[in-house]
């Protein structure tokens, strides 16, 4: 078997949409053919692991068969792990890494809305990092930081630095390949083009600084937010697995999710036939 890739979805703010891209990477990998591990180091909110649960539920009581993945936890009760000694969570998350390399094609670990050792050590594991950021200088803030007056990149951020560091661990582990960092402007406005060109700017010269590609992202669609209680991404909807209304809204996700598919470098698992059948 090829060696196992790892994709760590991470930034150290919330509400950018880390786990939607991250459910939404999963399902297109598993419909491309790979065997895929998630991993949720949120120990508390549990977005990612409590949408695949919900899969599990919704396909036994539709007694209908879709892919999934292998979910790993990190103990038996996460919540009470998350108010363990770093120590415990960091042996939960060994654990459930090691079963991920050894069982599947990829290991996509989602990660929580702050710094922790556990998040930080996923980060040093990771063959790519994808970090969605709101089209906002209140993201990019995590990103870097921009002078009030001139409104000129100064310096790279917190977060930034994490990646950096990530990257120094991987070459000192002596990896041939470029730990690859993709930031995707999720959520993109329709409106105020004037400060979406001044953000893109700044992007573009932090992205030249600190070495990180910029992709697109998904927007906030109604879909996304109908579909997760169900467990089901776009790429699930069919004929026969239709939970909702499907408009022409539907058709254009769908295209956001094969360009992000292609942006990140995983083209070979779009599911271009599925995607485009439906």
């Amino acid at each position: 078997m090829a060696e196992t890739r790892v994709i760590v979805v991470g930034n150290e703010k919330g509400g950018a949409g880390k786990s939607t891209i991250a459910v939404h990477l999963v399902t297109a990998l598993l419909y491309g053919g790979a065997k895929v591990a998630v991993i949720d180091l949120d120990l508390r909110q549990s977005t990612s692991a409590r949408f695949f649960e919900n899969r599990r539920t919704w396909l036994e009581s539709k007694k209908l068969e879709l892919p999934e993945p292998l979910s790993l936890r990190l103990s038996e009760n996460d919540i009470a792990l998350a108010e363990k000694p770093e120590e415990e969570q960091v042996a939960g998350f060994e654990a459930a890494f090691a079963r991920g390399l050894a069982e599947c094609d990829f290991v996509l670990i989602d990660t929580p809305g702050g710094d922790t050792a556990v998040s930080r050590l996923a980060h040093g594991r990771a063959d790519l990092i994808v970090t969605p950021m709101n089209d906002s200088f209140v993201d990019f803030d995590m990103l870097g930081h921009v002078d009030p007056v001139t409104m000129e990149l100064t310096k790279p951020s917190l977060y930034s630095l994490t990646v950096w560091e990530a990257r120094k661990q991987r070459a000192l582990s002596g990896q041939r390949q470029a730990l690859d960092w993709v930031v995707l402007r999720n959520r993109l406005a329709t409106t105020e083009a004037r400060n979406r060109k001044r953000l893109e700017d700044r992007l573009t010269a932090l992205a030249k600084r600190v070495g990180f590609r910029i992709g697109p992202g998904l927007r906030d669609r109604v879909i996304y937010r109908e579909l997760f209680p169900f467990g089901l991404t776009i790429a699930d909807l069919s004929p026969q697995v239709r939970p909702v209304p499907v408009s022409l809204q539907h058709l254009a996700a769908r295209q956001e999710l094969r360009a992000l598919m292609h942006s990140l470098g995983l083209s070979a698992y779009s599911g271009e036939t599925l995607l485009a059948a439906q």
